[in-house]
């Protein structure tokens, strides 16, 4: 197993976050890396750091005018006469929900809180000095790790921060920046004719399916929990299978609010039967642990041993897997189901 990840990933540090009517403390804290990186620790699993390579590798997922707004939302926003301690939206555009519209236009505004209306999908993507730059960090080091598994390597570890499923091409959501998992999948593209994603976290993976919607090179699947009553809430329904190419190379399995890990265990088989039917070659395994029972924003009911039991899960696929780093905001358990989910994988 091969790690990566760089320290300027943990300067990205959200000021506030919006939930249910209130303005609270964040849930994206930068201490989830110095837990995580401690289960690598334990196990002995040196971490890399990864090589720079600049915004043009992530033009390949998102839309040039998305990232050119990324790069250059600080400095527009902190040269604006008042503005607050972070970029965050007051306006949102209508949309119209389309699936088959693969990315919007440019925002056909100039102004600065237009375009942060418009790339910014909701309150819990709020921008300061360093969110950039760690989100940039987060794309290289699962760049850096996808090109262990084309040089053929089993197994490697992405410990991305920012974490990636909720943004789509062209948008942020959900704590989330740039898509890593998608941007992996894409450059091991260059290797692998079929690739699958598979997204295990409390959250459906919205942006991944959105991304590769239209696509049957790259298979996606998320299991997660059922968006009826709870975010994403507008996607990550079983009936979203694809459109036009790759209509049935996506499968969404909602688990019911407090599913416990035989669920996930249950839901996991099915999409590696799933994945075993498209051929794949390689496997992204989008990872997150708010789906562990003391999760702050959390709805599922896992315990740390249930995340050994999904690494073992994924080891019997017999893939090269490549492990991205989502979701998972109880401080004190992240780095046990990370652990736990290592000593599966390794068995």
């Amino acid at each position: 197993m091969r790690a990566f990840y760089h320290p300027d990933q943990a300067l990205h540090d959200p000021q506030q976050y919006m939930q249910i009517g209130r303005v609270v403390a964040p849930k994206d804290l930068p201490v989830r890396t110095e837990k995580l990186i401690g289960a690598l620790t334990a196990r002995d699993i040196a971490i890399e750091q990864p090589h720079e390579v600049g915004p043009d590798a992530i033009r390949a997922v998102h839309a040039p005018y998305y990232i050119d707004f990324l790069m250059s939302a600080w400095d527009r926003w902190s040269a604006l006469p008042v503005h607050g301690v972070e970029v965050w939206p007051n306006t949102f555009p209508y949309w119209n929900g389309r699936p088959e519209e693969a990315a919007r236009p440019p925002c056909p505004a100039d102004s600065i809180i237009a375009q942060t209306g418009w790339y910014l999908g909701d309150l819990s993507v709020p921008m300061g000095p360093h969110t950039w730059l760690s989100a940039l960090r987060a794309a290289e080091t699962a760049i850096s790790a996808a090109e262990v598994i084309a040089r053929g390597g089993r197994s490697a570890y992405a410990l991305c921060r920012p974490s990636g499923h909720h943004t789509r091409s062209d948008r942020g959501s959900g704590f989330c920046y740039l898509n890593n998992a998608a941007i992996a999948a894409q450059h091991l593209r260059n290797t692998f004719p079929r690739v699958a994603i598979l997204d295990v976290d409390a959250h459906h993976g919205d942006g991944t399916q959105q991304i590769f919607y239209h696509r049957a090179d790259v298979l996606t699947i998320s299991v997660h929990a059922d968006p009826l009553n709870y975010y994403p809430f507008f996607t990550g329904y079983a009936h979203e299978t694809g459109l036009g190419d790759g209509a049935y190379f996506n499968l969404n399995l909602p688990l019911q609010p407090g599913s416990t890990g035989d669920a996930m265990a249950t839901a996991i088989d099915v999409a590696l039967e799933r994945i075993r039917a498209f051929d794949a070659q390689v496997l992204i395994v989008a990872l997150g642990y708010d789906a562990h029972r003391l999760d702050p924003i959390g709805v599922l009911k896992l315990e740390v041993e249930d995340f050994g039991k999904i690494g073992a899960q994924i080891r019997a696929a017999g893939l090269p897997t490549l492990i991205v780093q989502e979701g998972g905001y109880a401080i004190d358990v992240i780095g046990d189901c990370l652990g736990a989910f290592l000593d599966g994988l390794g068995g």
